[in-house]
């Protein structure tokens, strides 16, 4: 049983607002109209079957009470008034609409019926009777009691009114008639009304209902669409922090990569200043301490000889100090276009190579920040010496451009190709780590046709 309450309030909550308020406020509805139709038709019903009771007893009483003596002091009724009343109740206007005629006296005797068998019999006295009694003017219709069978045979519809009957100078009941209306007009009359009364409350149900509706329908939609949105926001926040998490690792490892391959450049930067400047250096440091400089005795011929191979030495080093800066120090770049910073990249390797470099690219290029261009202007420096040194700077190229919104840059050469797993060195490894640190991408293309590297900024082109 659980379970299946369970499953029913799984079920509703799994309705639309506007649908659980069809159900649920329809039903409510209902049941309010039920009970206020059944209250006001309740009302129309006793305050017509009232109002026309008391029209009619004051027909009747008119009609009535002149023929009736002093009931008081009479303890029946005599022969001429009988006579009189059987006269009256049995033709006319009166006789039609009367179908049953009862005079009761207060011990509950009947001091006169139109069914002549009753007249002198004496009953308990009923609700009706004591409000009667009381000075009231009870009605019902329709409704008989277990006495009242020749009534109930009659056929026809039937409005029992139980009227007080007054001394004229004391204003005391002394006696209560009871008669049966033919309410065949009453009927008609009653059940209109309350056909009415039934439409009215119906008819203002539904429009309430059709206004609540309308108005929770309209509620519902823009919750809908609200928490339609709001997933939508939630599942493209959901993505963002993905990628951002996913992006913060990249740099997290980009970072300590880098850390290490700065390292590696530094031992590099040290290895090749002490293998080359340094121990030109050193010799000539040596060649100093030559008997030449000494004065042991040797001329001067082979002073300004040792003189000579000393200043060789000394630029030769200073040629190679001089290489080694041109590696590190960048050109004036941040100012610079980016055509301007492709283009310096590739004026630079042909001054120093002495080979040539074809550059393809568009008219016009976004600018991208500090950061970008620097890694544009390494990514080709490294590229080119690479397609130098390994591809023996076969059809070497550069090619620029914007792909789906975003800056790619490629170096191509036609040389033999490499394997990236085991030679991507210390330089291709730093671009690596440099170009996904600021969010590009960085791929290598090789085989035995050539070698192709290529990246990738986000970057916004400018009209």
């Amino acid at each position: 049983m659980t379970r299946i309450f369970q499953n029913l309030a799984r079920r509703w909550s799994e309705l639309s607002l506007a649908l659980q308020f069809v159900v649920a406020g329809g039903f409510g509805l209902l049941v309010v109209m039920v009970i206020v139709g059944t209250w006001v038709t309740t009302q129309i019903r006793d305050g017509v079957t009232r109002n026309s009771a008391a029209t009619t007893a004051l027909y009747v009483d008119s009609v009535i009470a002149p023929l009736l003596p002093d009931l008081r002091k009479s303890e029946e009724l005599s022969a001429s008034v009988k006579q009189a009343l059987d006269e009256t109740l049995g033709q006319g206007a009166l006789g039609k609409r009367l179908a049953s005629f009862r005079l009761w006296r207060r011990d509950g005797t009947i001091l006169y019926a139109k069914d002549s068998a009753l007249t002198g019999r004496r009953f308990g006295l009923n609700d009706n009777l004591r409000s009667a009694f009381q000075g009231s003017v009870v009605a019902q219709f329709d409704t008989f009691d277990e006495n009242e069978d020749k009534e109930r045979a009659a056929g026809v519809p039937l409005l029992e009114i139980y009227n007080p009957v007054r001394e004229p100078w004391s204003g005391e009941v002394v006696a209560v008639t009871e008669f049966y209306e033919v309410a065949s007009d009453f009927k008609a009359t009653l059940a209109s009304a309350l056909l009415s009364s039934w439409l009215v409350v119906a008819g203002t149900t539904l429009t309430a209902f059709l206004l609540l509706s309308g108005i929770v329908l309209r509620g519902s939609r823009i919750i809908d669409d609200q928490r339609g949105a709001l997933r939508r926001q939630v599942s493209e926040l959901q993505g963002l922090v993905t990628q951002n998490s996913a992006l913060r690792h990249r740099v997290q490892r980009a970072s300590r990569r880098a850390t290490a391959l700065n390292e590696r450049y530094l031992r590099r930067i040290g290895a090749d200043l002490h293998d080359g400047p340094a121990q030109l250096v050193a010799l000539a440091a040596l060649r100093m301490d030559s008997p030449v400089f000494t004065g042991d005795g040797h001329g001067s011929e082979g002073r300004s000889t040792e003189i000579a191979m000393i200043r060789k030495t000394l630029e030769d080093a200073m040629r190679e100090i001089r290489g080694i800066c041109t590696g590190l120090v960048l050109p004036q770049i941040e100012t610079a276009a980016a055509a301007d910073v492709l283009r310096l990249a590739v004026e630079e390797h042909e001054r120093r190579t002495g080979t040539s470099v074809t550059l393809t690219m568009p008219r016009h290029l976004p600018e991208p920040g500090a950061s970008e261009k620097i890694s544009i202007y390494r990514f080709v420096q490294e590229g080119l010496n690479n397609a130098y040194r390994h591809g023996r700077g076969k059809d070497q190229a550069v090619r620029a451009g914007m792909k789906n919104g975003r800056l790619f840059v490629e170096v191509s050469d036609g040389g033999p190709g490499f394997d990236p797993a085991r030679a991507e060195g210390l330089g291709l490894a730093g671009l690596r780590e440099r170009v996904e640190s600021i969010g590009g991408q960085f791929e290598t293309l090789t085989g035995p046709k050539g070698t192709k590297l290529v990246i990738r900024l986000s970057v916004e082109e400018q009209a």
